[in-house]
């Protein structure tokens, strides 16, 4: 499977670009991703994947296999064909940091370009955005939920197919866990690889006991032993506990895993027996289809649990199917040169997008923490900047009557930069520890009420008077034209 076919996108993008490309309307245009709401009923979301977004764009064209399938559809021209032999992105790319912390309706990815480039990278833009940001928001729920603990992700075995898991480990790692199960993604990504045993490593053995003594044997530095395959408290606990024993007399440790049964019963009784035999430092890791109301649960109630294996849960989504990111023509140049800007209208309101080329301000008090999220509008001659001791009035991204005033005492720093010019990356990509480090500091940033599980308090996004100007006059000149 070619991951850099150009053909990784929608349909509609291609029969649209022979449109453009036939009536010479391939002029500058700007387009900007955002999403619509929160996931899980969360009061966050993490930007993830443009680390991904930033290669395959630069490696986004047409193979002469892509073109002889498209030849064979019967409905592309044979001069828009050549046209698209040498199909390459030459625009540029704004962006959030990956690992920003992030909320709806604000412009994370902002692509200006022909209208033809910018069309066509569309679906590749979204499935990788929208896959990686879900698992990251998904793991750094997890990660807040057990307490800033120790989070693996275990999930390649459930993740949607092989492309599904890598950048699940890869969005995983970004969200706040410390490893994967995942060797590929370990070997790709410099992420920590982790894991135990399976029930089939304890069944193949005389017994239990020999079973762990033989894993003992061959990774003598900390071992972790299955302990459910039979029975945990009457057999699984007793005979890690005979091996652990030996490790110990060795100045050595163990850690058992729980993969069944009531975790917390379980592992209250497992640690009661370890102490009791003197092996108070062996670790206690539990799995067993977790996501983070389980981990919440357990973590108030005090398990003595210290990591948890998370996999089905954090690499699909779990309850949530996907991330609600969209990519919105915002602006396009006309006949003269002149860059006009455009909107989506909607009966919806949710669906009525914001106008213009938009830079997005983190508004934070003298202490370092996060207010509000400001829209503007980023005119290449006069753009709207938010200085510190400025009054404002904020708008609802609605543009309808609701409000707020500021004074601005703290910080307001503009989170879209410019990543990619002329179609070559500006710098390479920070690590994925570089990556995780910003998504812890970036939600310490914010109050807890905006991370609790459930119910939590709704950060404010709004737009400049100036945008909420500009789009109320493009409303009222659409409601005349009808």
């Amino acid at each position: 499977m070619n991951t850099s076919s150009a053909l990784f996108g929608d349909f509609y993008a291609l029969t649209m670009a022979q449109g453009y490309w036939k009536n010479n309307m391939n002029r500058q245009a700007v387009f900007e991703m955002f999403f619509r709401r929160q996931p899980f009923g969360s009061g966050f979301s993490i930007f993830a994947g443009l680390g991904t977004l930033m290669k395959q764009i630069q490696r986004f064209s047409f193979s002469s296999e892509d073109l002889a399938y498209l030849q064979s559809l019967g409905i592309f021209e044979e001069p828009f064909l050549k046209y698209l032999q040498d199909f390459r992105f030459t625009g540029s790319v704004w962006a959030m940091d990956e690992g920003t912390v992030i909320f709806p309706q604000e412009t994370l990815v902002r692509i200006r370009g022909g209208l033809i480039e910018c069309q066509i990278i569309e679906g590749m833009l979204l499935n990788i955005i929208n896959f990686q940001s879900l698992i990251a928001t998904k793991t750094a729920r997890t990660v807040l939920a057990s307490g800033n603990g120790a989070i693996m992700e275990f999930g390649l075995r459930r993740a949607q197919g092989f492309n599904g898991a890598m950048s699940a480990s890869r969005a995983a790692f970004i969200g706040g866990a410390v490893g994967t199960s995942n060797v590929l993604a370990g070997k790709e990504f410099g992420i920590p690889v982790m894991g135990t045993m399976a029930h089939s490593w304890v069944m193949a053995y005389a017994s239990e006991e020999a079973a762990f003594q033989a894993y003992a044997d061959l990774y003598p530095e900390h071992p972790v032993f299955l302990i459910d395959t039979y029975d945990t408290l009457k057999s699984g606990v007793p005979n890690a506990i005979k091996v652990g024993k030996r490790l110990a007399a060795e100045g050595k440790n163990f850690g058992v895993r729980l993969d069944s049964g009531d975790i917390h019963y379980l592992s209250v009784e497992a640690r009661k027996l370890f102490d009791a035999a003197g092996l108070t430092k062996a670790t206690i890791a539990v799995s067993n289809d977790l996501d983070e109301t389980i981990i919440q649960a357990l973590t108030d109630q005090g398990a003595p649990i210290n990591s948890w294996g998370v996999g089905t849960q954090m690499v699909t989504g779990g309850v949530e199917a996907a991330f609600t990111g969209v990519y919105k023509l915002t602006a396009r140049e006309d006949g003269q040169g002149q860059f006009l800007p455009v909107m989506k209208f909607s009966d919806n309101p949710d669906k009525t997008t914001n106008p213009a080329v938009k830079q997005v301000w983190r508004i934070q008090d003298p202490q370092g923490m996060a207010v509000a999220d400001v829209l503007s509008v980023d005119d290449p001659v006069n753009p709207d900047i938010l200085e510190k001791g400025g009054h404002y009035v904020f708008w609802h991204t609605s543009g309808d009557y609701r409000h707020f005033s500021h004074t601005l005492e703290g910080t307001a720093e503009p989170l879209l930069k410019l990543r990619m010019e002329q179609g070559r990356p500006l710098a390479p990509s920070p690590s994925l520890e570089e990556i995780r480090s910003l998504v812890r500091s970036g939600l310490a940033s914010f109050d807890a009420s905006y991370k609790r599980l459930l119910n939590p308090h709704i950060y404010k996004i709004s737009i400049t008077e100036r945008l909420r100007g500009l789009k109320r006059e493009l409303i009222k000149a659409y409601l005349g034209a009808l």
